[in-house]
């Protein structure tokens, strides 16, 4: 038996759209301990349609954004159901689902900022008959933050050591760090691609959804000339906060660097992941040069040629999976989403202004009712 309240389902869809990971938590004793988790495939037909319409390969209208916003929730709902199913838990015993949503742009920069998740909330309270806290990262927004990343908190309550730096390093589609000070303090940025640009380079010229093992990159030589048009890029030498997606690094993005080079397409694979592994130790010695542990969570850490690319470019930091330290690397960031369900119904801040650069601390996500 649970405590009454106690339970939280967290669901997200990252920047690569590869699955929607779905994760309950136990906040008993205010401990977030990881119940159950999976990782729930998106329709093949789906998922292109929303990596299409997020990288803007095709034209979007209203019909089209409001049948994706209901399709896409029908997904998320059946990975919350499965979860349930799978783990035994009665949907009466969860408190509240947080889900994330499914990132379609995220422009928090410019005379307009805002940021946009589908995954209509409504629909998923209604089919799981479970409360749903959604749209997490507009009010941070909107207090002039980034709304990203949305992390740090969770990792510096499961991962922080007092008296000791160390950085969590998250490799999703998108790489972020947040960096625990020896002194308590939590900063935290995006870094850039980590995993986005190479699954969309294997989709392309393997039929792949990802490069396994990282068996493509490694089949190829980097090309030198073109890893440094790509690290030219403005973002990498910005300053935090900062943050970005996949609007900014995508297929397009790299085209117009290739400027028409013949270059294997395994030697670009082997460049897209050296560019990952640069950007991300390159932002670790700017901004945590006195960490001596690195812990990898996101997809990522299943690639063993990019995690043993980041070891070698940031010795003699030591870089490990979070599971080193009793943290599951592949459900960590819903995790988060479940811990920021429960600050929005207590009623407690969800961003840290000082990593999002926010006004201040601010109230998080909107509850949208299951039917009673």
């Amino acid at each position: 038996m649970h405590e009454p309240g106690s339970l939280y389902l967290g669901l997200i869809s990252g920047t690569s759209a590869d699955g929607i990971d779905a994760a309950l938590v136990s906040f008993e004793d205010d401990a977030p301990r990881l119940l159950g988790g999976l990782t729930h495939p998106w329709p093949d037909s789906l998922r292109q349609e929303l990596l299409a319409v997020a990288q803007g390969e095709i034209a979007i209208d209203l019909d089209r954004l409001g049948r994706l916003d209901v399709a896409l929730a029908a997904c998320f709902a059946d990975a919350a159901q499965h979860l349930l199913l799978e783990t035994g838990i009665p949907a009466q015993a969860v408190a509240a689902i947080g889900s994330h949503g499914q990132t379609m742009r995220h422009r928090p920069g410019g005379s307009h900022p805002f940021t946009m998740q589908l995954g209509d909330p409504s629909v998923i309270a209604e089919r799981c008959g479970i409360d749903v806290v959604a749209d997490f990262r507009r009010g941070d927004v909107a207090a002039g933050g980034q709304g990203a990343p949305l992390l740090p908190a969770m990792h510096a309550m499961l991962l922080a050591e007092v008296g000791h730096s160390r950085v969590v390093l998250n490799l999703g589609g998108i790489a972020n760090v947040t960096v625990l000070a020896a002194d308590g303090r939590v900063t935290g940025f995006d870094t850039g691609p980590a995993n986005g640009l190479m699954d969309a380079w294997c989709q392309r010229h393997l039929g792949e959804a990802y490069d396994r093992g990282g068996a493509f990159a490694a089949s190829g030589t980097v090309d030198r000339a073109l890893l440094q048009r790509l690290l030219d890029d403005a973002y990498f030498t910005l300053p935090p906060p900062k943050s970005t997606g996949r609007e900014h690094f995508h297929l397009a993005w790299l085209e117009t660097r290739l400027a028409g080079d013949t270059t294997r397409p395994a030697d670009i694979q082997a460049t897209l992941l050296e560019l990952t592994a640069c950007s991300v130790a390159d932002a670790i010695a700017r901004h945590a040069p006195d960490a001596s542990l690195v812990l990898a969570c996101g997809g990522g850490v299943h690639n063993p040629v990019l995690m043993a690319r980041l070891a070698a470019l940031l010795a003699p930091m030591r870089v490990a999976s979070t599971a080193d330290y009793g943290v599951n690397p592949d459900y960590l960031e819903a995790m988060a989403f479940a811990w920021l369900a429960r600050q929005r119904l207590r009623g407690l801040p969800g961003n840290l202004p000082a990593v999002t650069g926010a006004r201040g601390p601010r109230v998080l996500g909107a509850i949208y009712p299951a039917p009673r």
